[in-house]
């Protein structure tokens, strides 16, 4: 069963994220707390304990919250799920916007272990159910077709 192992927040950007028991997340706002969070198409972050996993693997010292995630899952392939996808932790709703992002420069984890998942594996999502959600709770791709697509084929 795939599950939510971790919950991460910081106050600023740029920083790695703090773990924390339990969350509320708003709707069309993200993390209640969370420096990323508000108005825009990146409201909330996620990254899969597998990707994770691949980055110990090529010798990080790393764990949740150390790529600034919000959400670490396990058991989802992330970045397989189109833009549009939906997922429910709890009883929240999730909607994917994008996969990936543009990083501007070298982090951390890039110069300790040659390379960063993030860019390629992280997924951005926007509340569209708010909630409170805690580590454990199970995670349900609920939709993996972009919008329009099974109603385009009738």
């Amino acid at each position: 069963m795939a599950a939510l192992v971790s919950i991460n927040i910081s106050r600023e950007k740029g920083v790695r994220k703090t773990p924390v028991t339990q969350a509320e997340l708003k709707a069309g706002h993200g993390i209640a707390g969370d420096a990323h969070a508000g108005p825009w198409h990146r409201q909330v972050s996620l990254l899969a304990l597998e990707s994770i996993e691949k980055m110990r693997t090529a010798g990080a010292a790393v764990g949740p919250g150390d790529f600034a995630e919000n959400l670490t899952v396990e058991g989802v392939d992330l970045a397989g799920l189109p833009v549009d996808a939906r997922l429910r932790l709890g009883a929240v709703l999730l909607q994917v916007t994008q996969i990936g992002k543009q990083c501007h420069h070298r982090c951390a984890i890039y110069e300790q272990a040659g390379d960063c998942v993030m860019p390629r594996e992280g997924v951005f999502a926007e509340v569209l159910l708010g909630g409170t959600v805690s580590p454990g709770d199970p995670v349900i791709v609920i939709s993996r077709e972009p919008a329009g697509t099974a109603e385009a084929r009738g």
